[in-house]
């Protein structure tokens, strides 16, 4: 795969073929909220950071590296961990790549490799830790998010903005703002948790400034309401489209999810 290049939520190919739409909708859906994360009216996040140089990336890479070394000789060193997942998070912004079209920042697979590794690192971390770092929770919601972005399967992608939900919770509970809680109700909203990214959105309301700035935040939230929604009724097609295909791969062995035509031996 080209550097630059998204990988797709699924694999599409054969009798798979018949929800490539549904698929393709599920993935405009996460970017679009990826978006408005990284531009919006509120710069709610500003997660995922601007296009690095290769360069960049060996400094992290080597940073990690010692790191790591240093936690095999003290695997629960809390510190550790956290300093081995921001580092990981750096070196994921700093291998990524402009979208001329949108101005976002788009992963290269390098990059995608080091949002795993922060996943990995930050899951390390919690389980050693009673009170998660706030700071670096809000860094991880993002990371999770752009996982759910370039996930293989309806699974994995929806457990990742569960977790991007999970962790944003963590950093808007210790630091309440507009950007905390509107980050917040956008990944509930996605996760299906409606009442809890409503609740989110009213303490945002809460916050602003004027009466203008919280109707935006309330325009801008209801959008994001509806977009919710659209991806639970996406998530219900994918899992009745891949139903389907279970059940005539059982009655058809030789046809099955493998990516067969389904044509006859005989021709």
């Amino acid at each position: 795969m080209a550097e630059g290049e998204r990988r797709l939520v699924f694999d599409t190919r054969g009798r798979r073929k018949h929800v490539v739409r549904v698929v393709y909708a599920i993935l405009a859906l996460l970017m679009g909220a990826s978006l408005f994360l990284v531009v919006g009216p509120f710069s709610i996040g500003n997660l995922l950071g601007t296009s690095g140089t290769a360069s960049g990336v060996k400094i992290l890479n080597e940073q990690a590296e010692r790191t790591e070394a240093k936690l095999r000789r003290d695997p629960s060193n809390e510190a550790l961990l956290l300093s081995l997942t921001r580092t990981r998070i750096a070196a994921s912004k700093s291998a990524t790549e402009v979208n001329p079209e949108t101005g976002a920042p788009v992963f290269t697979a390098e990059g995608q490799e080091e949002l795993n590794r922060a996943a990995e690192a930050w899951s390390r971390y919690l389980k050693l830790t009673k009170e998660p770092n706030p700071s670096t929770a809000l860094l991880m919601s993002g990371t999770y998010f752009s996982l759910a972005e370039t996930s293989r399967s309806l699974e994995e992608a929806s457990a990742n903005v569960k977790k991007a939900a999970a962790t944003q919770r963590i950093a808007a509970e210790a630091q309440p703002t507009i950007n905390s809680l509107t980050n917040l109700a956008i990944y509930e909203y996605y996760s299906g948790n409606f009442a809890a990214g409503d609740k989110a959105t009213k303490e945002a309301e809460g916050l602003a400034a004027a009466k203008s700035e919280a109707k935006e935040i309330s325009k801008q939230m209801a959008e994001f309401r509806q977009r919710g929604k659209a991806f639970e009724k996406q998530k219900v097609e994918v899992a009745k489209q891949e139903g389907a295909q279970r059940k005539e791969a059982l009655e058809n062995p030789l046809g099955g999810l493998s990516g067969s035509t389904g044509g006859s031996l005989g021709e």
